[in-house]
């Protein structure tokens, strides 16, 4: 492996920092809490820790709404604090990835400021502006991903602005060059201060055409993002991912080739997509469908089989915690964390681990509207009503799919306020930290996250768990999920029951004899010959090398 392209061997742990540790007690995670605890991640075997937004922001959204790209959010400390996380993570054998929001700004940003003082003011055209409606309304019928018109009437210039997101979040416009230069000093800015790369927000939202109804995937993205790459990303050892809730098997290349030069991945979302409401969305999920769900996954490892690079995730700060939306959080917690884990981990792609994942840390349990702090959540919840949900089936909606979910507090103890904080928490902790904590779990040679740190250091060793090709199996099973990892003389065998039922899956002809047991979550398995009955949420792998099979 050519160290440019470290990051196809790593695995890369996500912190969203206002909820990971908390050093001075003021109830919000901070960098000298994060410092703290890099050793927590340097024994799980991490490679790279991406940081949700970190810079100088109103925190509307929670830091997604920046009014200084080149200054540290006050609450979390300092860039002084910033220089000796990187250099502290560095010791560790660690990188640091920033994530860049360049779709948008705060309102509160000095470009917003400038551009708001009238229809000829200096920045006024790093923004998108539109003159109403020829009765008087908004330009278009745009909506919000929050909820809403996409347009906010500036009452100074009688134009309006776009915002994708919440109204202080106004869009840019990447169709100014100018813009776009500023943005990529600043992004090597932070690479010269020994950033390891970016992980870019809604970057497919970038190429937007309003009048055209284009807000996602526009002609002219992979233009600026082959700028950026020339620009700013043209970088040994430099990471890059693209959230891209529009990206498809069809133009993944596109973005992530070899010879395209924009990103190394992206996140795609279409195993999330599935499961959403045609009216309601993720307030209102459907049915889980295992054969659709792993098609997905089955689809995107072929897409990118000779090129590109898949990012591979169960969670993230937007999305419900992984064993309470796919596992059994209840009957078969840890059984099902590890099964999880085990069919992530094994594919091909760089797996991302969300801040407690490797604990098998869990939804929360919301009882009302007070405990939610989520702009999405609270905006959304008076649509729904108005749409003729009712209270109690979006507070349930929100229990299971709401991004309150993965920002409440690290569980770092069993004590009070779960080690996160000395004072009183941002957002509530959930009460289950008393079981479900680092603590604990580090103590435990059987623990969830002593299943985590086996399959890291698996892809760390193994070419084939990082390199090998992939080859789906029973792709129509109703409970199982199998495939194989191939390189050589080399096969790896992963079969899961991804169900809360016994399964039986029939491995006649995959490999048959004994080989090696890699990781299981029961009792090793070694003859996947014929028949197999497997326990509620079962996962092994089996390793198979010449001679053997």
């Amino acid at each position: 492996m050519l160290e440019d392209n470290w990051w196809q061997r790593a695995t890369i742990y996500q912190i969203y920092p206002r909820s990971f540790a908390d050093s001075n007690g003021d109830g919000i995670g901070d960098l000298n809490g994060i410092i703290a605890h890099l050793d927590h991640l340097e024994d799980l075997g991490i490679g790279a820790i991406w940081l949700s937004p970190i810079f100088a922001s109103p925190m509307r959204d929670n830091g997604y709404d920046i009014s200084d790209y080149q200054a540290i959010a006050p609450e979390f400390g300092t860039l002084a604090d910033f220089d000796r996380l990187i250099a502290e993570a560095k010791a560790r054998n660690n990188r640091i990835i920033l994530d860049l929001v360049v779709n948008h700004s705060s309102n509160e940003h000095r470009w917003f400021k400038s551009a708001s003082a009238g229809r000829d003011a200096p920045y006024r055209d790093y923004y998108i502006w539109r003159d109403p409606a020829p009765d008087g309304g908004v330009p278009s019928d745009l909506q919000s991903a929050f909820g809403g018109p996409a347009w906010t009437l500036d009452p100074a210039s009688g134009q309006y602005y776009l915002h994708q997101f919440a109204p202080e979040q106004p869009d840019l416009n990447w169709e100014n060059p100018k813009l776009r230069a500023e943005v990529y000093a600043m992004m090597n800015w932070w690479l010269d201060r020994g950033v390891a790369g970016f992980r870019m927000d809604v970057i497919d939202l970038i190429g937007k055409e309003p009048d055209r109804g284009i807000t996602s995937n526009g002609p002219h993205l992979h233009d600026y993002l082959q700028e950026m790459h020339k620009a700013a990303l043209d970088r040994p050892g430099l990471v890059t991912v693209g959230e891209t809730w529009s990206a498809a098997p069809s133009d993944a290349l596109l973005y992530s080739g070899r010879d395209r030069g924009e990103l190394s991945m992206v996140f795609q979302f279409e195993q999330v997509l599935l499961q959403m409401d045609e009216v309601f969305g993720k307030w209102r999920p459907k049915p889980f469908d295992l054969i659709a769900f792993k098609q997905v996954f089955f689809r995107w490892q072929a897409a990118l089989a000779e090129d590109g690079w898949n990012s591979l995730f169960w969670s993230n700060h937007d999305l419900p915690r992984a064993v309470s939306r796919y596992g059994d959080d209840k009957r078969y917690h840890i059984e099902s964390a590890k099964m999880l884990a085990t069919v992530l981990h094994l594919m091909k792609g760089t797996p991302y681990v969300y801040q407690g994942e490797e604990l098998a840390m869990t939804n929360m349990v919301f009882t009302d509207m007070d405990q939610l702090r989520d702009i999405e959540a609270l905006n959304m919840h008076d649509l729904s009503i108005a749409q003729g949900m009712s209270e109690a089936e979006f507070i349930a909606g929100a229990n299971e799919n709401g991004r309150d979910n993965a920002r409440t507090p690290m569980q770092w103890t069993a004590s009070e306020n779960a080690g996160f904080t000395t004072g009183t928490p941002w957002i509530d902790v959930n009460p289950n930290h008393v079981a479900i904590n680092a603590a604990s779990e580090r103590a435990s040679e059987t623990s969830v996250f002593a299943h985590y740190r086996k399959l890291i250091g698996l892809r760390a060793k193994m070419d084939v768990i990082a390199y090998g090709a992939f080859e789906p199996h029973l792709e129509d099973h109703e409970q199982i999920f199998a495939y194989s990892r191939v390189l050589g003389d080399e096969r790896i065998v992963v079969v899961a029951n991804f169900s809360g039922q016994a399964a039986t899956a029939d491995l006649a002809g995959i490999m048959a004899g004994a080989g090696e047991p890699l990781i299981w979550n029961y009792e090793p398995v070694s003859d996947l010959s014929g028949r197999l009955d497997l326990k509620p949420y079962e996962a092994f792998a089996v390793h198979f090398s010449k001679g053997q099979g």
